[in-house]
């Protein structure tokens, strides 16, 4: 069976700032060990194991923070996502120290058993994936390839479900547009950034110009109610927490948590 979303059972109470690991799953930073570097992608990553014995990819540079963000803001509404924490300072054994770095885990019991496709999947025109587009340009996320989409199996679980992800949310919170002009991890950019161009009937023009734009034709006030009936239940402070996380400065926490809710309230407008 299938899972993009799952009903939260409260989103007031969820906690933005551990985001789906919760305390539980927090890296034991006591000792890292170098295991390898992973290939591909537009950050440098190695793969570690922490004093606990768990494994992680310990991404280096500007999407780590944005990246920690999104989850967080997924994962509060229903969305299944990775988990992961930002790192403040942190030495990898022969590779060097250094600063925000995201550690993205890599449980045994999850298998990775395929990429799933953004323009063919089981939950296209259902709430939930139309609700998962909006947010994408919620959070500006111009790099919408299948190559960084998941199908995840957890082993121990409900073995009769199949978890559909998005494993890279890097390229979020800057603005989109072309090679020259997006950007990553931008507070003023995103701040700055256009949300909705206009409303046409019943069907939303957003503003957005990365990749895979044909993908937000045809989406309704009726998605976006559906979406923003999740969101407004997200308290400011919850949201400033998703930020917090990620170790932005008191002031770009302000930025990005302000924007954010801007653009919920824009999407709750419209119903």
């Amino acid at each position: 069976r299938p899972v993009l979303w799952q009903a939260p059972n409260d989103i007031t109470q969820r906690n933005l700032f551990l985001g789906p690991g919760g305390t539980a799953m927090r890296p034991d930073l006591r000792r890292i060990t170098f295991i390898k570097e992973e290939k591909g992608g537009y950050s440098k990553k190695y793969r570690v194991r922490d004093g606990s014995g768990r494994e992680w990819v310990a991404k280096i540079g500007k999407e780590a923070q944005s990246e920690t963000s999104a989850i967080r803001l997924l994962w509060a509404i229903g969305y299944v996502t990775e988990v992961n924490y930002l790192v403040p300072r942190v030495t990898i054994p022969g590779k060097g120290t250094f600063t925000n770095v995201r550690f993205e885990a890599r449980p045994e019991s999850w298998d990775r058993v395929g990429e799933w496709k953004w323009k063919r999947n089981p939950f296209v025109g259902t709430p939930q994936y139309q609700g998962l587009k909006i947010m994408m340009a919620l959070i500006n996320n111009w790099d919408l390839k299948d190559s960084n989409n998941e199908i995840v199996q957890i082993r121990g679980g409900n073995s009769n479900n199949v978890y559909y992800i998005i494993s890279d949310l890097g390229a979020t919170f800057g603005k989109t547009g072309g090679f020259f002009s997006r950007s990553r991890n931008d507070a003023a950019d995103y701040v700055k950034a256009n949300f909705i161009k206009k409303v046409n009937g019943d069907v939303i023009d957003f503003s957005y110009s990365g990749k895979n734009q044909k993908l937000f034709e045809g989406l309704t006030v009726a998605d976006a109610r559906w979406l923003s009936n999740l969101l407004k239940r997200l308290s400011d402070d919850q949201i400033k927490d998703a930020f917090r996380s990620a170790n932005y400065s008191a002031e770009e926490v302000d930025l990005l948590a302000g924007a954010v809710r801007e653009r919920i309230n824009a999407l709750a407008k419209l119903g």
